[in-house]
């Protein structure tokens, strides 16, 4: 009867909401995003850059949403992260990302999607950062956009020299759907105590440049399915990590 009691006991305190040991074991994760065009500061409407054609453009709208975090551990255990989340080179606080009750522990690398999952995608229109207000929703698809570059450029065909790539698509043989892993620049530590800081460098160039070099007088416009892998294909690479914080 002693031992039952004593098992019973253990049990509720490890259940229990006042056991301390499971509340200093959660932790944050700050990522900040920051977007350039090769080594110069994305600026919209502003700037002037060049592809690898040397065709000059400039850059007036830069979003794409990212979800399905995870965070790995050495050993290979991979923590999944909740969320989709919308980053908008037009507005500041979007880029950046506080992400709370991760395990506390230390990480090597993360992952995570570009764009929204086939799940998501059939469930309509959705609030927060998969609101339809943010205008990255097709009412004639009833899907996502997961990734908008839009700007002018001189050697463009489209009509006021604009180009346009709206990317979206989730079912084949057009899955826009990729993912990127990005090796910690130092292991990671999270915990109660410690919150951990990443920077990741987005570079807005790789959308135009490999594995495929994208001419604008020949490949102004992509709005549907399309071309839309190859712009996808070309943006996976596009985001590294600057630097990270214990």
């Amino acid at each position: 009867m002693i031992k039952t009691f004593s098992l019973l006991t253990g049990l509720i305190l490890l259940l229990s909401p006042f056991n301390t040991t499971a509340q200093h074991s959660k932790g944050m994760l700050s990522i900040a995003f920051k977007h350039v065009v090769d080594e110069q500061a994305l600026q919209l409407d502003s700037a002037v850059y060049k592809n690898a054609l040397g065709q000059t453009f400039t850059v007036s709208k830069f979003k794409y949403y990212i979800s399905n975090i995870q965070l790995e551990k050495a050993g290979g255990k991979k923590i999944a992260v909740p969320g989709y989340f919308l980053i908008n080179e037009e507005e500041e606080a979007s880029k950046q990302l506080l992400l709370s009750a991760i395990p506390e522990g230390e990480y090597i690398s993360m992952q995570f999607m570009i764009g929204v999952d086939s799940l998501h995608n059939c469930s309509g229109a959705q609030s927060g950062a998969l609101d339809p207000a943010n205008g990255m929703f097709w009412a004639w698809n009833s899907g996502y956009v997961f990734l908008k570059l839009e700007g002018k450029a001189a050697a463009s065909a489209s009509p006021g020299k604009i180009f346009e790539y709206h990317i979206g698509g989730y079912m084949a043989p057009s899955n826009c759907i990729r993912t990127t892993s990005l090796l910690f620049a130092k292991p990671l530590h999270i915990s109660k105590e410690n919150t951990g800081a990443v920077t990741i460098i987005v570079n807005a160039a790789e959308l135009l440049r490999a594995p495929v070099t994208i001419d604008f007088s020949a490949l102004s416009s992509v709005t549907d399915f399309h071309n839309a892998g190859t712009i996808a294909d070309n943006y996976t690479d596009m985001f590294s990590i600057a630097t990270n914080e214990k």
